[in-house]
Order: structure tokens, then C-alpha cells, then sequence
């Protein structure tokens, strides 16, 4: 069996190496006139279906990010993605002013290829609020709006999709904070063309419960992630899903739960890290023996616990794990500032969002990734990137702002490590892309058959860039178009990396005020990339049809910061402004794109 598993990667990873170049970049979120979002269950079954929310994706010209994507193991011309999806929002009438109601969800995309990413067909997962599709119907979620989407194939034909809940169906102020699963398989079964692999849809599971407190002060849960065994071994069809998990809207420890039935059933949720807090960004690697690791970030924290990477280790199927090791330690980049009031920042923007440094810029921390090549059955390595400072480009920013502490700037890159599971030890730490300018940022990696694929978001062509400011952020407090893709490749299991390549084809800005009232940017938390021997996938958040603007709010020339999007309001009476009478006029434009990568 191994032996015809590896031959095919063979031809699969000379197939990609012919075709590589082919694609240009290609839009996964269709949420425009001539694009259109099309039912789950049409796709499907073939049978008509729609609602107020599809009309409105096939329209919206909304905003996507947090993007994930996954290539299937059994037929690499079949991928589906998914996003933190907005393009619903605006699906319940106007106000009084003649504004759209921003009441609609925000829920997690379905976007599949089935020409190995030449072209998305755009689609919601089903159980979103007035889905009363059949498919609508089998989705046993608590919610009326979802996020961090994250997506894993098993071996036979199955896709699941994991997601953190967030608003109370009922309106209240109560954010219920669940995590859930969704799953697919193919209409034929098992034995069905592989083409139609992971379409239909079985329903959706609550694995586990948050608090419904008001403002994530409860049990929260988020920054999800999901895997599949495709070993072929002991532990083979197996799914693991993992969290993590705030109380009172600070402690946080890292869950996981496992299902033996392809996800129709869970474990209940156990906490991987009882005696430690502050840790966040679980991923999930399966080596070849079958044996799973969950790496996360560990945050510095009063009892001496450092900035770092840690991991944990099942050797039987994820039913029990061992106790964590630290893998690394690592000086974050975290961009920081104080708002007007003294408040501490995380983003910048306008009004209350608006810091002293005079600087707008999207949210970013360090965060790490890991994977393992799930066909290599005699190395038991799990590969590992993240994004840091660093060392020796430390600079005094003259501002508020900081990457390090604020006042304290740092260039950002991103490392790359291999820890051995079957010793506990690993390689040095080492950067992928010495790259003397620019900052790189939210890195991904994949490993299935034999070759390593890694990307990154970079601004090394920002016309702005230094050490001392955020991404795209000139001198004059203007912001630029300043952000791209970036990806690398390596056959010697990471020792050396090479085909260093800009993917995408438009370099955009991501700091365009976009939300909270068009008062802040936001670009996620994390790019994706799937691979399979030679062929390999990205998906980036983007905004080259964002369609810039004036904010009528804004006194005249108080804002330089060229950020402001196409709005349209009308001042009131009362003095105060309308909402937005223009959402789908492209101020919103943020979309999903994807292309293959060396």
C-alpha cells in the first residue's frame, strides 16, 4: 500500500511541476454581481435553493478573512476553502435613513474547485441563520454567527470543517463562545468518482459547550484547529479538533476532542495544559505512525513562563497525551500602541479606535504552525514555522508604537524548525528567507508526500518600510499599498529552502478602515497553504478591489492616513451621521484569493 501511495505522489508531484505558473491568482469569494454564492445542498443535489442570505452573498462585495483551505488527498483537482465570510451581513432592509441593516451573520465559507484550483464555485456551510435548506436543517448549532474556520480531509472522501460560535441566535448580548464540526463526504460513497468528494453534507456537532456570558467573559471558545489521520494505520479515519479555551477572558489552556465515527460523535473535551495559562493557536500534526502532537504559542506570564512554542504527544490515537515540552522560546512581534485615552492598542484607526502614534495599522501577533508529512512512516518529525522578531533589529520607534514594547520597533521573519518526536529534539531555529527588508508575517506550512510547502504574508516591497512603523505605514501617518504573498519550498525535509516566489499578482493594502463602523482595519489571524507531493495551494486574504473613499465624520484634514473606504452617509438633523447607504460599492472589498505555490 505505501509503495502505491508514494508512487502516485510521484506522478502528482510531476504533474504540478508542469503546471506550476499556469494559474494566475484566482478568487475564492465570488460575492459580486457575475460572481454569485449557490447553495450547499444545490451543488450537491442539482436541486434549486435559495434565501435572502445567498441573494445577498451573490451581491454584497463584503468582506472575507481568517482563510483556510485543503487539497483532497484522493484527488488533488478537488479543493475546498473557507473564510470567515461577511458577504450576509447586510441581508435585512434598510433603516430609516435609507442605510442597510448590518444584522446579518457572519459565518464560514465553502468555496471548491474541482479543477485544481483554476476556479471557485462560492457557497456558505450550511446551518447559517434562515438556512432552511435540508441541509439547513441538519446542522445542530447554537449561533447566529461563526468564525476561524479550519478544514481537514480524511482518506476516503470526507471533509470537516471546524468553527468557534459566536452571537446568541436570540439577539442578546451573549457570546454562547461553542466550537463545532461540520462534515462532508461524497454523495457515491466511498467508492464514488472522486470528483464529488467531500459535497455532501452530514450535519454539524457542538464538541463543546462556552458559557453565553456577555463580552467573552465566560467560557470562551477560539482559535480552532482540525485534523485528519490519513495514515492508513492504527488510528486511520480518525478526526481531531482543538481550541482554545479563555475563562473570564483571560486564562486560556488548549482542548482537544476526537472522534472515532468520521465525526458523527466527539470525546469530551480534554485540557491539554492544566497546569499552565496563556496559550493560544493549537495546531494539529499527524505523523506517519499515527501518533498526534498539538504545538501552540505559549505567552509570557507572571509564574515565569516564557514566549515560546510548546507541544504535547498521544501515542494512542489521541485518547491520552503526555505532559508539554517547550520547544522554543521566541522574542514576539506584537504591533502595540496606546490609543488617545492611554488605553492599551492592538489596532489603530479613527475616533475611539484612533492611537497617539498617528499610525493605522491591522492587528498582528507571533504565531506558530505546525504539520507532519503523514506518508513518511519511518520519521517521526513534526515540522514547524512561526514569526517573530528579529534579534539585533530592535529600534527605538520615537512613537508609541512598538513591536516589542511600545516605543520598541523589531523587523519581523519567519523560522522554521523540525522536532523529532521519537527523541524530543530538534533543529535550530533557523529563517526561511533572510530577507534584509520587510516584515513577514502569519506563515503556514505543509508537508504530505515527501515535499515541504511553506507561505507567508511579506512587505518587502512596502515603499515605507521600517523597523520603527506597522506594515504600509509611511513617515506622514499615510498608508500604502504595501502587502504579498510570499512561498518557498524545500526536498531536503527543511534543511534548505528555494524556489522563493511572490504568489499573488497585485500588491494591496491592508490597512483600509473597514470595520467597527469603517473606524479600524482588520486582515485575520492566519494565511493556509495545502500540499500533496509537488502540488500546493495558498490562500491569502486580499484587497486589490477594496474601493477607497473620504469618511464625511472626519473633520477636513485631521486624517492623512489614505485608509478610509467608499462610504456613503448623510448628515442628520440631529447633526450625527447616517450609516453607510453604499455597502456593496466596494468600500468593503475584501476578498479571498489563491494560487498554487512552489
Amino acid at each position: 500500500m505505501k509503495h502505491r501511495v508514494v508512487h502516485r505522489l510521484a506522478m502528482l508531484a510531476i504533474a504540478a511541476i508542469s503546471a506550476a505558473g499556469a494559474l494566475a491568482d484566482v478568487r475564492l469569494s465570488n460575492d459580486f454581481p457575475g460572481g454569485g454564492y449557490v447553495s450547499t445542498y444545490t451543488l450537491a443535489t442539482g436541486i434549486a435553493y435559495t434565501d435572502p442570505t445567498l441573494q445577498e452573498c451573490s451581491r454584497a462585495r463584503g468582506r472575507q478573512n481568517e482563510p483556510a483551505v485543503a487539497v483532497d488527498p484522493r484527488n488533488t483537482q478537488v479543493l475546498i476553502g473557507s473564510a470567515n465570510d461577511y458577504c450576509g451581513v447586510y441581508n435585512d432592509g434598510i433603516d430609516a435613513n435609507g442605510a442597510p441593516i448590518p444584522s446579518g451573520p457572519v459565518w464560514l465559507g465553502y468555496y471548491r474547485s474541482e479543477n485544481g484550483g483554476n476556479s471557485f464555485v462560492s457557497s456558505l456551510v450550511p446551518g447559517y441563520p434562515v438556512d432552511t435548506s435540508p441541509y439547513g436543517l441538519l446542522a445542530k448549532v447554537r449561533t447566529a454567527g461563526a468564525g476561524d474556520p479550519v478544514v481537514a480531509w480524511d482518506g476516503h472522501g470526507r471533509v470537516f470543517m471546524g468553527s468557534e460560535s459566536s452571537g446568541d441566535p436570540e439577539g442578546s448580548k451573549k457570546t454562547l463562545g461553542d466550537v463545532w464540526v461540520a462534515r462532508f463526504d461524497n454523495p457515491g460513497g466511498e467508492t464514488g468518482n472522486t470528483i464529488n468528494d467531500g459535497k455532501r453534507f452530514l450535519g454539524s456537532v457542538v464538541v463543546g459547550k462556552g458559557s453565553s456570558a456577555p463580552n467573552l467573559l465566560g467560557v470562551f471558545h477560539d482559535k480552532t484547529a482540525i485534523e485528519a489521520d490519513r495514515t492508513g494505520g492504527r488510528c486511520d479515519g480518525n478526526v481531531y479538533f482543538a481550541w482554545a479555551r479563555f475563562t473570564g477572558g483571560r486564562i486560556s489552556n488548549i482542548y482537544l476532542v476526537r472522534s472515532e465515527d468520521h465525526g458523527e460523535t466527539w470525546s469530551n473535551p480534554m485540557n491539554l495544559t492544566p497546569r499552565q495559562g496563556n496559550l493560544q493557536d493549537p495546531d494539529i500534526a499527524i505523523t506517519g505512525n499515527g501518533n498526534v502532537y498539538v504545538t501552540y504559542d505559549v505567552g509570557s506570564f507572571p509564574n515565569g513562563q516564557p514566549d515560546g512554542v510548546e507541544i504535547v504527544k498521544s501515542t494512542d490515537c489521541g485518547k491520552t497525551f503526555g505532559p508539554s515540552k517547550l520547544v522554543t522560546t521566541y522574542v514576539p512581534y506584537n504591533a502595540q500602541d496606546r490609543t488617545d485615552s492611554g488605553g492599551f492598542a492592538r489596532d489603530c484607526g479613527d475616533f475611539a479606535n484612533h492611537c497617539q502614534s498617528g499610525y493605522t495599522f491591522f492587528r498582528r501577533t507571533t504565531s506558530a504552525r505546525s504539520t507532519a508529512d503523514q506518508y513518511d512512516a519511518a520519521r517521526e518529525w513534526v515540522y514547524i514555522v512561526y514569526d517573530a522578531s528579529k534579534p539585533g533589529t530592535e529600534v527605538a520607534t520615537g512613537t508609541t508604537f512598538g513591536s516589542i514594547t511600545s516605543g520598541v520597533g523589531s523587523q519581523s521573519g519567519v523560522y522554521f524548525l523540525r522536532y523529532d518526536g521519537a527523541t524530543g529534539t530538534h533543529t535550530p531555529p533557523h529563517l526561511v528567507d533572510a530577507q534584509t527588508i520587510g516584515h513577514q508575517a502569519f506563515a503556514d506550512i505543509s508537508a504530505d508526500g515527501g515535499v515541504l510547502h511553506t507561505l507567508w504574508w511579506d512587505s518587502r516591497l512596502d515603499p515605507c518600510y521600517s523597523a520603527a512603523r506597522p506594515i504600509g505605514n509611511c513617515a506622514d501617518h499615510s498608508t500604502v499599498a504595501s502587502l504579498d504573498v510570499w512561498a518557498a519550498v524545500s526536498f531536503d525535509n527543511g534543511a534548505s529552502w528555494t524556489g522563493f516566489s511572490r504568489v499573488n499578482a497585485v500588491t494591496s493594502n491592508p490597512n483600509y478602515e473597514q470595520f467597527a463602523g469603517r473606524t479600524v482595519p482588520f486582515g485575520g489571524d492566519y494565511l493556509w497553504v495545502t500540499s500533496l507531493g509537488g502540488f500546493s495551494f495558498g490562500v491569502w486574504t486580499d484587497w486589490r478591489n477594496t474601493v477607497p473613499g473620504i469618511d464625511l465624520r472626519e473633520s477636513a484634514g485631521d486624517d492623512n492616513d489614505a485608509a478610509d473606504v467608499l462610504q456613503c452617509r448623510t448628515l442628520l438633523a440631529s447633526g450625527a451621521y447616517s450609516g453607510d447607504t453604499c455597502p456593496r460599492n466596494g468600500g468593503l472589498d475584501q476578498d479571498i484569493y489563491g494560487g498554487v505555490t512552489p
